[in-house]
């Protein structure tokens, strides 16, 4: 029931637009950010499988609150790295209009490899987007990572440095064993630009891998 102050007017109005909802949407929106900074920096620290409960705790709320908010933990992956991978999706343009298609293709994978192996938690994105059908794929981040893939595949296609049968969903999946491959290296990252260049080798079409 509305409290009625003076003239009148409601004191403290509790529907569905009266002020006492304003500061519960507020206290969401600060919930909501707080726990995607918690998140970033406690997956930093500890990998995907970091504790959900300890980001609630950290972030001051209850366990009900981070749920709410992100009802799975691929759900607060994805939202605390967005930026990073639509970071990682706009350098493939920026890439691709200072260098050769195939050169261009190349600097991105080394780029994603060392990104994916820096960033803990983002191999388990880049794991989903690469999986046919994942839950990810499905996702802005997933499909902004696979439309990246996917437009530099297309010119390095015509280009003749790309083989044909080669896509955005191959390019996605050998990004992220290669990382996976350098992070067995106690110093991966500097195996990063060795094993991308071994496996564009590979992927140019029959005839050109000698040539470059």
């Amino acid at each position: 029931m509305s409290q009625v102050g003076a003239g009148g007017r409601p004191a403290g109005p509790t529907g569905p637009e009266g002020a006492a909802v304003r500061p519960r949407r507020a206290d969401a929106r600060r919930n909501h950010q707080r726990l995607l900074e918690v998140a970033a920096a406690v997956f930093a620290e500890r990998g995907e499988g970091a504790s959900l409960d300890e980001i609630a705790k950290r972030a001051g709320v209850g366990s009900g609150t981070l749920y709410r908010h992100f009802p799975t933990r691929q759900a607060l992956l994805e939202a605390a790295y967005v930026d990073r991978i639509e970071a990682l999706a706009a350098r493939a343009d920026e890439i691709a209009g200072r260098l050769p298609p195939g050169e261009a293709l190349t600097e991105w994978m080394r780029e994603l490899g060392l990104g994916t192996i820096r960033i803990r938690g983002l191999r388990a994105l880049l794991g989903a987007a690469a999986a046919q059908g994942g839950s990810f794929a499905d996702t802005v981040c997933g499909s902004t990572l696979r439309d990246a893939a996917r437009r530099l595949a297309e010119a390095a296609w015509r280009e003749g440095t790309l083989r044909p049968d080669v896509d955005a969903q191959d390019l996605l999946r050998l990004a992220h064993g290669l990382a996976t491959a350098s992070g067995l290296a106690e110093d991966g990252e500097q195996y990063v630009g060795r094993y991308v260049d071994l496996l564009m080798e590979g992927l140019r079409p029959r005839g050109r891998a000698a040539r470059g």
